[in-house]
């Protein structure tokens, strides 16, 4: 094991184990909020499309206020890290969850469509600033041998709230309506912030975060490819996944009744190429991400040729279920492992500056999933849902090529 550096912090036994395990609901309670909703393009009956659906601003309005949430995270996480300065990260992650509680709070009772989009705001503060804090503790909280399994860990979160989102934001929408939704998340991030004030340790941080050092890390090369790799990625991800269900039931000919099992498959899927790529990456970021990529590129592209291929060989029915369902989980375990092994290039290409590289990389990564969806939204109004994919799979395969030939960080090529 290596000695601690400056501002590390390590507990023995249970206690640092909690710590580390408390992370993943950190991510999961943020982006619960957003992955509740983000699928409002996608029909589900969650509930930011019951609030749609009672009010006269519609659909396409509740996608304005998802929107926002992401590009305020962009915004928020390089600059709350720059704001917050050396001050204990255990206090500021509960102050955040704190602002998270108001924040969905302030949606139960919100009375319009203007307060509404505030909460939002709030919600995309707390998610920016969380994610990038987080993202960069674990490895203060573990020897260095654990290191890529807790990274692992953090970003289980953001798999099970996928996972999660869809069933928990269902299931309380349709008992209590799309405030009891709400008013359920708010007691979870509530509990995260009590949880965080008494399990983690003190985490002062050892030198405060400045701009010219997180716009320093850009001048990098390896860190330049990083945030190249994310944002062909999640834009690619985005731009396909949140169009898959009109893909689904109109190109593959997939039953609304069966949606909600193939993306649970996804879902679950995801989990599983979260820590399955988190330990691959603790050896190799480039290998694992070349292959993330060629699969990804490969799983979306195959999406709309399955119908082609039944009606090319007669193939139909549960087989032809099976061949979407079986794409479907590939696809969820590719991407499952994207977070963990991007956030594993960039923390290798900038072992320094953790908490700035982990800035940018939520920057970058929310910003991409709006980019995603309004690319997405473009390629549906020109070329259909069969267009979304191509779209998609082109994006992840110029991911390939950068993860392929682009510079990558000087440890573990």
């Amino acid at each position: 094991m290596r000695p601690p550096v400056s501002g590390e912090i390590r507990r023995p036994g249970v206690f640092r184990c909690s710590c580390a395990r408390c992370l993943p609901h950190i991510v999961a309670s943020v982006t619960f909020p957003v992955r509740t909703g983000a699928g409002w393009g996608l029909g589900e009956g969650r509930g930011w499309l019951v609030w749609a659906a009672s009010r006269p601003t519609g659909v396409r309005t509740a996608g304005l206020t998802l929107t926002v949430t992401g590009l305020v995270a962009a915004v928020a996480a390089p600059v709350l890290t720059l704001m917050v300065g050396r001050r204990d990260r255990r206090a500021v992650l509960a102050a955040l969850m704190a602002t998270l509680t108001a924040a969905n709070l302030l949606a139960v009772y919100a009375p319009n469509i203007a307060v509404l989009l505030v909460a939002r705001v709030l919600v995309g503060l707390g998610m920016g600033g969380v994610w990038a804090i987080a993202a960069g503790l674990a490895v203060r909280l573990v020897p260095a041998h654990r290191v890529a399994a807790a990274t692992s860990l953090v970003f289980s979160g953001v798999a099970a709230a996928s996972v999660l989102g869809v069933p928990a934001g269902t299931s309380l929408g349709e008992w209590g309506g799309w405030r009891a939704a709400f008013m359920g998340m708010a007691a979870v991030c509530a509990v995260v912030a009590l949880a965080l004030a008494v399990l983690l340790p003190p985490l002062p941080e050892p030198a405060a975060v400045r701009l010219a050092g997180v716009l320093g890390l850009l001048r990098g090369a390896p860190v330049r490819t990083g945030l190249v790799l994310v944002t062909l990625l999640v834009t690619g991800h985005f731009a396909a996944y949140t169009y898959v269900r009109p893909v689904l039931e109109d190109v593959a000919g997939v039953q609304p009744g069966q949606i909600s099992t193939l993306l649970l498959a996804f879902g679950l899927a995801g989990l599983a190429g979260n820590f399955g790529a988190g330990a691959g990456a603790a050896r190799s970021p480039r290998v694992t991400l070349v292959v993330i990529c060629g699969v990804l590129a490969g799983t979306v592209l195959l999406v709309p040729l399955v119908p082609l291929v039944g009606r090319g060989t007669g193939v139909s029915g549960p087989a032809a279920l099976m061949a979407v369902g079986g794409l479907l989980a590939v696809w969820g375990l590719s991407y499952g492992g994207v977070s963990v092994s991007t956030q594993t290039w960039l923390m290798a290409a900038a072992p320094g500056a953790r908490e700035a590289a982990s800035a940018l990389f939520v920057a970058v990564f929310n910003g991409a999933i709006a980019l995603g969806a309004f690319l997405g939204g473009r390629a549906a109004d020109s070329w259909g849902p069969t267009g979304v994919m191509w779209l998609g799979g082109a994006l992840a395969a110029g991911a390939l090529v950068t993860a392929g030939v682009g510079k990558g960080p000087g440890r573990g090529r």
